[in-house]
């Protein structure tokens, strides 16, 4: 079984938020290298975005960022925080023999979390990349990632996978 990159909430407008540890733009820049890097070895890549659900038209800023997506990737479309609830994730991962899903994106307590635990109840194993993630702030992003995430799957750095 094969792992998966998923990238969540790549999003200019989550981007530009004030984050912590780790600006938006740092951890764009390292979930672009960690995508290249599976694509290079012929890996899934997954791009997770939010919509808003029961509104006319989205936010500005509501696609991926400028040049993540590219062909061949995964595009998944969510209207709750976590991936897996009313979307083909689980399906699309299966059907390319993906066992494990690596996780990257915004935010560390929200999307990321609410994923990662989704995964796991699915029966995928789980990793984290630690530096390729963020939250609302540096205390719940460290606590998430030294105490929470460890209980769900592996904790990992960018560098790993590079």
């Amino acid at each position: 079984m094969s792992p998966a990159l998923v990238l969540i909430d790549l999003m200019p407008r989550i981007v530009a938020l004030p984050l912590a540890p780790y600006s938006g733009a740092e951890v764009e820049e390292r979930c672009r290298r960690l995508a290249e890097a599976f694509r290079e070895r012929g890996l899934p890549v997954v791009a997770v975005r939010v919509e808003r659900p029961n509104v006319a038209e989205q936010p500005p800023g509501s696609g991926y960022v400028e040049g993540l997506v590219r062909p061949g990737d995964i595009e998944i479309v969510k209207r709750t925080v976590g991936a897996f609830e009313g979307t083909d994730l689980d399906g699309r991962l299966r059907e390319r023999g993906v066992g494990t899903v690596v996780l990257a994106g915004l935010v560390t307590t929200m999307g990321v979390a609410a994923t990662a635990w989704a995964a796991s109840d699915r029966g995928y194993e789980v990793e984290f990349v630690a530096d390729a993630m963020s939250g609302f702030a540096a205390d719940e992003h460290r606590l998430t990632v030294d105490r929470v995430f460890p209980r769900i799957g592996e904790v990992r750095t960018a560098a790993s996978y590079l």
